[in-house]
């Protein structure tokens, strides 16, 4: 990809200390070096980043994941472009693969923020001009932010890696509940037109991260089921839903998500759960503890630099889906 930048100088790649593993492969990609930085904590915790080379009038992208602590590595981001406004760059596109707070996008009782929006505002205060972004829990995210946002999808990659190692003759696509069907059916129809279900589920609001899976609605009996979902916290949602469905008389069980955030202890439970095999992108970092055995990590380094480079050239976005998006 590097033909797509020779004698372009002003393509600025920048990188947060969350995920150098993913940057460098994105640079890679792009066949650019990040750009050297001085980036240290204090000892009360505070963030200091200075950038080793003129930014005067670059095109700007800065890339940063959050994995936890997650609050560090926003004001991490934060802080880099404010220095990048500072050192007047000309633009400065905001690249977060896992955008963070991105549940709280909205008020499901009095006296709750919307957090998702606040991340939105504190990106525009602090000077990005856009943002890049993957598989935003829900779509409405994208009014938050004042200015364009480039919402990139993972279910293409996904899908194409069960198309090729479990093919689409005796697959069901599971929905982990009734609100992801639309999401769902997206990905019935990359699977040539694949049967979908969902499992019933009931949550409270009360308590974070506990959901009790219940049934499932559809035929999954002797089916290859692919169980997808944006994001996989501590797991107890999915590996709920893993045994409804083998309870059902599903067949094999593939788990696809493009977040795996892996939360203690979403990597025993993946794990022990049934599930033939997890599928996941490496927008958020997997140390080599969260791995186990059926984990499969996909790269989403390529469609991040294939982004970084339409939006530098002013090209269509939208064709990477081939106007799906």
């Amino acid at each position: 990809m590097s033909e797509w930048i020779d004698n372009q100088k002003n393509l600025m790649f920048f990188a947060g200390r969350a995920h150098p593993e993913l940057s460098d492969q994105v640079a890679a990609e792009l066949g650019v070096e990040v750009t050297p930085q001085t980036a240290r904590d204090f000892a009360n915790g505070e963030i200091f980043v200075r950038f080793e080379q003129s930014v005067r009038g670059c095109d700007a992208f800065v890339l940063q994941s959050a994995p936890a602590p997650l609050n560090k590595w926003i004001m991490e981001q934060l802080i880099m472009i404010d220095a990048l406004k500072r050192g007047s760059a000309k633009r400065i596109t905001a690249v977060l693969p896992f955008y963070p707070y991105a549940r709280q996008d909205k008020k499901h009782r009095g006296r709750e923020p919307i957090s998702a929006r606040l991340i939105a505002d504190l990106l525009k205060a602090a000077g990005a001009d856009r943002i890049i972004t993957v598989d935003l829990h829900t779509d409405q995210i994208q009014g938050f932010f004042d200015g364009p946002v480039d919402h990139m999808h993972a279910q293409g990659q996904l899908s194409d890696y069960v198309r090729q190692h479990y093919g689409t003759d005796n697959i069901v696509v599971v929905s982990p509940d009734a609100g992801r069907v639309k999401v769902g059916e997206k990905w019935a129809d990359a699977l040539d037109g694949a049967p979908l279900a969902f499992v019933h589920k009931t949550r409270d609001p009360n308590v974070p991260n506990q959901v009790k899976s219940n049934r499932v609605v559809g035929d999954v009996e002797g089916k290859t089921c692919v169980l997808m979902d944006d994001m996989i916290d501590t797991g107890g949602t999915i590996a709920g839903a893993v045994r409804v469905l083998k309870d059902a008389g599903a067949g094999d069980v593939i788990i696809a998500t493009t977040h795996g955030i892996f939360s203690d202890p979403a990597a025993e439970r993946l794990a022990s759960c049934g599930a033939k095999e997890v599928i996941t992108t490496d927008t958020l970092p997997i140390p080599p503890e969260k791995r186990f055995e059926n984990l499969t990590v996909l790269s989403i380094a390529p469609l991040l630099a294939r982004t970084i480079h339409e939006v530098f050239e002013n090209g269509s976005v939208t064709s990477l889906f081939n106007g799906s998006a």
